[in-house]
């Protein structure tokens, strides 16, 4: 009977622990694909946000006036240098990659914690890259902010991926 009662906490927990894996890995892949279409999904947001591109980007003010920055950067940048958007082109791979790299922590939790780990410590290092090199680039501090929070909350499931496995670690021992 204890016997079942460990068996059922274990497929609950790995139940769990696969839910989770399958979501960080469908959200690494979404924001991954996002990279490739810049152009496309700036200019969507820019006709939800009512910002016209008739207009200089100084004549909006705040969050609109950056968009309209970035908007005008990437059509000028990809309209003369093609070639650099080979760069968000391997930050959309290196996210897909990632997300495969998950596969060995949906197979085996236990033996491949290494990954949340892994995870973890990518997570941890957006925030100082986010502040440092967004100062450099003359990013403004609050889209800096918004850079971090991928850093918070990509790390939140990968805590709680992190207390299940060790869980499950303890019912195998």
């Amino acid at each position: 009977m204890k016997e079942n009662l460990i068996q059922d906490e274990r497929k609950k927990q790995l139940l769990i622990i696969r839910g989770l894996v399958v979501f960080y890995m469908l959200s690494l892949i979404i924001w991954g694909v996002t990279a490739f279409p810049l152009e496309t999904e700036i200019n969507i947001l820019c006709k939800i946000l009512d910002i016209s591109s008739d207009v200089s980007p100084e004549t909006h003010a705040g969050l609109k006036g950056w968009i309209a920055a970035v908007r005008e950067g990437i059509i000028v940048t990809n309209a003369n240098y093609p070639f650099l958007a080979y760069g968000t082109d391997w930050l959309a791979f290196s996210h897909l990659v990632i997300a495969v790299a998950f596969v060995g922590l949906y197979i085996d939790p236990v033996r491949n914690k290494w990954i949340i780990y892994f995870g973890m410590i990518a997570c941890s290092g957006i925030i100082p890259l986010a502040l440092i090199c967004g100062v450099i680039r003359g990013i403004p501090f609050y889209w800096r902010l918004i850079d971090c929070s991928f850093g918070i909350f990509g790390f939140i499931p990968l805590y709680i991926m992190h207390i299940y496995v060790k869980k499950l670690e303890s019912t195998t021992e």
